[in-house]
């Protein structure tokens, strides 16, 4: 008798509509233009070097040891509780339990994602700065909320993007349950000031709502210095703070991230989270605990060294003929193309832009909401070696 084959069902998609529209990733889409044409990419943010060979040997050592090689503690193990804690204290003066007040993720994004699908239902509205991070939209979709885009302006005269704080307040509704900040800002590079925080802290205490905070580059700040909302006066009980160890050490593929905040929050997180990954990279949970530990002199090393690749990128660039918006933080540069491009747009302009000089970049415009906001804006990063970027520069030249 013959088998008959049949397709997916009919009918309804089957894909959950509330992440209809979110397809491929652009990282994914511009790192594939990259290998397909052996292009540069300074597109998708990751390193092409290791982070610091003492971490590294910290995970062999917690493998061989069988320490996390089976489940770790769902919170995550206490050795990086407590090393996440004395971070805190020690950087920020900000005292947290290890016990009670951490939460170890998959990474950032997991963090992100736990924190919205357990603080949010549907109804309620998010304010996040664009553009942004492409997993918020996504996340609050999930979640069923509605996201309220406030967009940071650029600034020809200053070379920086900056927050209006009335267009903030004005967001703000009886629906809205909770701000999404990510500073120091990627992709623009804006790191909030002393100022602009204390204005929202009052904002949120005033208008009772939650603040999650995405501080993944909290240790790559070029100018200014990065301030921890939690640290604002009635931010404490209202704030989840995602940090990672990602960017920070160079070993993106560790999937290390955490949250700090109340017990009530990390309690509600957590009872999300658990159905997400439950737990993750154990060993390498040890080897993060001991990275957070490093002496001072790592991170004035670390921002020493991207400092100088900003700088040559950025110089590189606009002797290229590009508009330049040099951050203050982040490994992430933006770029306006009109003095290259009339039309201003940055999504076809990255898709030809490996054929006509070998280097991949992002367009901004997906991470908006207002895409004519974004459209003329280009993101390229500068976590390379510096003989990738000094070829990089050369073949923009070309442009």
């Amino acid at each position: 008798m013959a088998v008959m084959t049949q397709g997916p069902p009919q009918g309804r998609p089957l894909l959950n509509r509330r992440l209809a529209g979110f397809g491929t990733t652009i990282f994914a889409e511009m790192s594939a233009l990259a290998v397909r044409t052996g292009a540069i990419n300074l597109g998708q943010g990751f390193p092409d070097t290791d982070g610091p060979e003492e971490v590294r040997e910290a995970a062999v050592r917690a493998l061989r040891a069988g320490h996390g090689n089976q489940y770790p503690p769902g919170p995550g193990v206490p050795e990086l509780r407590t090393a996440i804690t004395a971070h805190q204290q020690r950087r920020y003066d900000l005292a947290y339990d290890p016990d009670t007040e951490v939460l170890v993720t998959a990474g950032a994004t997991e963090a992100i994602a736990a924190s919205l699908l357990a603080l949010l239902e549907p109804g309620d509205e998010v304010v996040a700065l664009e553009p942004y991070y492409d997993s918020y939209a996504a996340c609050i979709a999930m979640a069923g909320a509605t996201r309220v885009p406030v967009t940071l302006h650029p600034d020809p005269s200053t070379g920086a993007f900056r927050l209006d704080l009335d267009e903030l307040r004005a967001a703000v509704t009886p629906r809205t349950r909770l701000l999404l900040l990510n500073t120091p800002h990627n992709p623009t590079g804006t790191v909030l000031t002393r100022e602009e925080l204390g204005a929202i802290a009052a904002l949120a205490c005033e208008r009772d709502l939650l603040v999650v905070t995405d501080e993944v580059y909290e240790h790559l700040v070029f100018e200014g210095e990065h301030l921890p909302l939690a640290g604002f006066p009635g931010m404490r009980e209202r704030t989840v703070t995602i940090s990672s160890a990602g960017k920070t050490y160079s070993f993106t593929g560790w999937k290390i991230g955490w949250i700090t905040a109340s017990p009530e929050l990390v309690s509600a997180v957590r009872a999300a989270k658990q159905y997400l990954t439950y737990v993750s990279g154990g060993p390498l949970q040890y080897a993060v605990a001991e990275a957070l530990r490093l002496p001072d002199s790592f991170f004035e090393g670390l921002r020493a060294d991207l400092r100088a690749k900003r700088d040559l990128l950025c110089d590189g660039l606009a002797e290229a003929g590009f508009a330049v918006y040099r951050p203050a933080g982040t490994y992430f540069v933006t770029t306006d193309i009109r003095p290259l491009d009339s039309r201003g747009d940055g999504i076809a302009f990255c898709r030809a832009l490996p054929e006509r000089c070998g280097v991949v970049g992002v367009p901004n415009a997906v991470f908006y909401d207002h895409r004519d906001q974004g459209a003329p804006f280009v993101r390229f990063t500068f976590c390379k070696r510096t003989e990738v970027l000094e070829e990089a520069v050369s073949r923009l030249k070309g442009l």
